[in-house]
């Protein structure tokens, strides 16, 4: 997340506990796979390095994962020193969901929270969605220099054209896990995503809510809702973390990450994307 150069003194805004009317769809219609809980610690483990080895981490983690070949790309981006790494699911239809995560981080601490927390989780969410054949092409993407202005993903939304931004149902936006429970920037997403992923954590038991961050800082995700693409960000940041100084500073590092929380992120997330590969009701009074 790229923190506001004055963020120190400002405060979240807290929405409300999430909830959803569920819509008529079956809990056993959404079929994907659930990596153990070890798998995904050892990725979240792999942080170390530059901005640079975690740009060649998170492809050999998409390349452990199945994804390789002509569905692992490199996308250069001008201005930035590491490409965009770019890994498709391709699916039966003409529809695309776009999940997205930055690898790069600031100097101070380790980024594990911000944002190898988001990063590390896409290899294992294509593995929950690749052994059933899927409506939706995913486009799992890894951003680079989101920290010094969201580099890669606005090169990346600046390069969709017309036909590209029309077929993209969703992008789903990881960044700052593990904190604390899932949250979601309400404010700044699609309520019809909103609504979908209250409806999953519903179904699953797992806790989810709204806090809304945009006195401190931005995300990738602004990119695309920009393009009118339906997007919602899913973190992790609350008040008292932020209180706690984690983000930007020698404190964001391994131990900052509440496994348990972090986890239950990822069942939740795994059984989202699952769930997205339907049509999304559009309400009579719109988003």
């Amino acid at each position: 997340m790229r923190v506001k150069a004055q963020g120190r003194s400002l405060l979240l805004t807290f929405a409300v506990l999430l909830t959803c009317t569920p819509p008529s769809l079956a809990a056993d219609r959404i079929s994907y796979s659930q990596a153990p809980r070890s798998a995904i610690s050892d990725r979240l483990q792999r942080y170390t390095g530059d901005d640079k080895q975690r740009e060649a981490t998170l492809k050999q983690m998409f390349e452990e994962a199945g994804c390789d070949g002509q569905y692992l790309l490199e996308q250069t981006v001008k201005g930035s020193k590491q490409p965009n790494i770019e890994c498709s699911l391709p699916g039966i239809g003409p529809r695309v969901i776009i999940v997205g995560a930055h690898f790069d981080h600031v100097s101070a601490g380790s980024g594990v929270v911000d944002n190898w927390s988001g990063a590390s989780l896409l290899p294992s969410l294509y593995e929950a969605l690749k052994d059933k054949p899927r409506t939706h092409t995913y486009i799992f993407v890894g951003f680079t220099d989101e920290e010094r202005g969201e580099v890669g993903s606005k090169f990346y939304a600046r390069h969709m054209d017309k036909d590209a931004i029309g077929a993209t149902d969703a992008m789903v936006n990881l960044d700052t896990l593990g904190l604390a429970q899932t949250e979601v920037w309400a404010s700044h997403s699609d309520k019809r995503l909103v609504r979908a992923l209250a409806y999953v954590a519903g179904l699953m038991s797992l806790p989810v809510k709204g806090v809304d961050v945009e006195q401190v800082g931005t995300t990738d995700s602004e990119q695309f809702a920009a393009l009118k693409v339906p997007s919602i960000t899913i973190h992790s940041l609350t008040q008292a973390t932020w209180d706690a100084h984690i983000l930007h500073t020698s404190r964001d590092k391994f131990s900052a990450i509440q496994f348990d929380d972090y986890y239950q992120s990822y069942q939740l997330l795994a059984a989202y994307l699952a769930y997205l590969d339907r049509p999304i009701q559009t309400p009579a009074n719109g988003r």
